[in-house]
């Protein structure tokens, strides 16, 4: 009986995802490219572009909304560690259990790295782990990157024809504009619109912002308004800024430790030897580009990883909707994860090279 209900349990579970997997490839783009009376969950492709967007100006301060999500990690972090530490005991539980895990597991890992230094590399190296994941998950919540507010076709085409480049004017005169419902402040992207995309700046009149040229197959888009969404909300790792920032935070915290353990005549040997002849001199110019390649290095392989997985998520958002997005979720999750730790290893890692150099020099 156990048995038969096992069965009819895993039948129906196979039914359901069976039938939306059905109703996601019908009602999204593959599904319209059969039948015209399909696609009635597809929507126009979100706007995809690498600088964030500015959300507001206050003063001569331009907020940007990659910045809103680092703000929010770092409060995030804060809070957290004051929960987890106002009422510590002997016998840790609650929040106090999960952090004394996680920082005893990076101080046995530091030690085995760093050896004595371990201890002095643990605060940057753990609140690098910390900020990057809690920036990278809170990238993958609902909303982020999906709700904010409409950029209009007058504002592109104005923030174009401030430049006086025609070649940028030009290409803002073609850029694909989304269309929604709705007059007032509030608009809606609606689902069954994937082919909105068609409408551009050239086809909105540019005192209303309303369609005036809508494409063939819309034609009740006529006197809809437009433009692009410029979200509240978008991943702070997704913004080269920020990963930028973080690695030469990083860099700097290791060349100051170098200096530090060797002296700053030792230490700068490395980079500048001159008594050991020609060859001596140009490796140590070689060290020194090594060391802004790591720089590089660290900002790009966290922005494309991340940058990579947003898109990633959008694309199948609209390719499957409903259920398109769920697996990459978990995957999105584990990569944020994997990303953060490979980060504070390698600071880890380049902190001990740095306090090393010329280690055993003395007894050469």
């Amino acid at each position: 009986m156990s048995r038969l209900l096992s069965n009819s349990k895993r039948i129906t579970l196979a039914l359901v995802v069976l039938a939306f997997g059905g109703i996601a490839l019908a009602g999204g783009p593959l599904g319209a490219a059969v039948s015209g009376s399909l696609g009635f969950l597809s929507s126009p492709v979100a706007n995809i572009q690498i600088p964030a967007e500015r959300v507001l100006t206050i003063g001569g301060y331009e907020l940007m909304n990659s910045t809103i999500m680092l703000w929010a990690a770092m409060l995030i972090l804060v809070v957290f560690s004051f929960y987890s530490t106002r009422r510590m005991t002997l016998v840790p539980r609650g929040l106090q259990n999960l952090v004394e895990l996680i920082v005893e597991f990076f101080v046995r890992l530091t030690e085995q790295v760093a050896g004595d230094n371990g201890r002095r590399f643990l605060p940057l190296v753990l609140t690098i782990f910390l900020c990057v994941l809690v920036s990278n998950w809170l990238g993958v919540l609902p909303g982020v990157g999906t709700i904010g507010r409409v950029e209009t076709a007058e504002e592109i085409l104005h923030h174009a024809e401030e430049t006086h480049d025609e070649k940028k004017i030009v290409n803002a005169r073609l850029k694909k504009l989304a269309v929604f419902d709705g007059n007032g402040t509030l608009k809606i992207l609606p689902f069954g619109r994937g082919d909105d995309t068609k409408v551009t700046v050239g086809d909105i009149d540019s005192h209303t912002g309303l369609v005036i040229n809508p494409p063939d197959n819309y034609p009740e888009l006529i006197n809809k308004p437009s433009g692009l969404l410029v979200p509240f909300l978008r991943g702070a790792n997704t913004d080269l800024n920020t990963t930028l920032a973080i690695a030469i935070v990083a860099m700097i915290a290791v060349q100051y430790w170098g200096i530090r353990q060797l002296g700053f005549r030792r230490y700068s040997s490395k980079f500048l030897n001159f008594s050991k002849g020609p060859i001596w001199f140009f490796v140590g110019i070689l060290e020194g580009i090594a060391e802004l390649a790591r720089i590089i290095s660290f900002t790009f392989r966290l922005f494309g990883n991340m940058f990579a997985g947003e898109v990633l998520l959008i694309a199948m958002a609209f390719l499957l909707p409903l259920i398109g997005i769920i697996p990459f979720i978990g995957l999105e999750l584990f990569v944020g994860l994997i990303q953060a730790f490979i980060f504070a290893m390698l600071t880890l890692v380049f902190a001990t090279m740095a306090v090393a150099t010329h280690g055993n020099e003395e007894h050469g």
